[in-house]
């Protein structure tokens, strides 16, 4: 028996050499992977700690331990309010669209730049639409506004102009989804579409070598070989973008946002905002409870979404 746990120990102590010795010879990696890690750990984690608010009446002075435990009451508070339903589509519509509506630009846009052969205007498009992505979003909000300003805005100028008469585009409820989403789609498809230009560098060229020995078109080469090989990367991040169904941009949005087009405007994250922060009264554990509530639904989305996409194309996050 002495022996035995003689020898366990001399083995614990030679891994924790080895262990040491590792670290010791690939000390910069360590350190380079130590940096995220430490990232997550301060704002994603501990952050975690305070979460249990959503649980409870909490009071400032009384603090996090000292407030009463009320369970899931804030919960059922938020889906039986009045304006649950409202948000909850708001947010939907609006995450769909986005969804629908942009998650194919920069597939589309990183295909048409792998098959451009003039190199100057391949970085050209390359630049122009990049560079939107790198504006805060508080600067876009602020174009889009004087851009579409019903008095001064240049689009209402040339409507006007031409004899259309000007349109109030910023304060009618049915426009807000396309201009917040279309917006988006302008800043951060060239972004966006790095990823994809990634995977089609990864393309053996033989494959479409192969191709054009056979007489295959451009679109069949991007048909068949193309999108077959990018799937992958597609579907990865397709159920990441799922697993952010309910997480519209909330600056923007609340940027965006006037009493003439909040019908359509108000979401979750400003609703959120507005009860936690903004208001005269914050109900910490209120608005505490419903970003829970969307974390939640986002974390079944996103486990529903990787399981279909493991049974349909054997590819999934886990």
């Amino acid at each position: 028996m002495n022996r035995t746990e003689s020898i366990l120990k001399k083995q614990k102590t030679n891994e924790k050499k080895q262990l040491i010795q590792r670290i010791t010879v690939n000390w910069e990696l360590y350190l380079l992977i130590a940096i995220p890690v430490i990232y997550i750990i301060i704002f994603k984690y501990l952050p975690m700690y305070g979460t249990q608010i959503a649980f409870r009446k909490y009071s400032v002075t009384k603090g996090i331990f000292g407030s009463p435990w009320v369970g899931l009451e804030h919960f059922g508070n938020f889906i039986r309010s009045y304006n649950f339903s409202g948000l909850f589509l708001n947010t939907l519509i609006l995450s769909l669209y986005q969804l629908i509506a942009g998650f194919p630009v920069p597939i589309i846009l990183a295909l048409s730049l792998n098959y451009c052969k003039n190199k100057i205007f391949k970085k050209t498009v390359q630049m122009a639409t990049y560079a939107p992505y790198f504006i805060s979003v508080v600067v876009i909000s602020g174009l889009i506004l004087q851009i579409l300003a019903l008095r001064t805005g240049i689009v209402n100028n040339i409507l006007d102009f031409l004899g259309f008469g000007r349109v109030d585009f910023i304060g009618k409820p049915e426009l807000f989804s396309s201009i917040y989403v279309w917006s988006g789609i302008w800043q951060n498809a060239g972004w966006g579409s790095i990823i994809y230009l990634a995977a089609l560098a990864g393309v053996d060229p033989e494959l479409h070598e192969a191709a054009i020995v056979d007489g295959a078109n451009k679109f069949q080469r991007v048909r068949f070989i193309d999108i077959p090989c990018i799937l992958p990367t597609t579907i990865i991040l397709l159920i990441l973008n799922f697993g952010r169904i309910l997480h519209v941009g909330f600056q923007k949005v609340l940027l965006l946002q006037n009493s003439l087009n909040k019908s359509s405007s108000e979401i979750i994250q400003t609703y959120v905002y507005k009860i936690g922060l903004a208001s005269a009264v914050p109900n910490y554990s209120y608005a505490s409870a419903v970003g829970l509530f969307t974390a939640v639904i986002s974390l079944i989305m996103i486990l529903i979404v990787n399981k279909i996409a493991k049974h349909v194309s054997e590819t999934s996050l886990w």
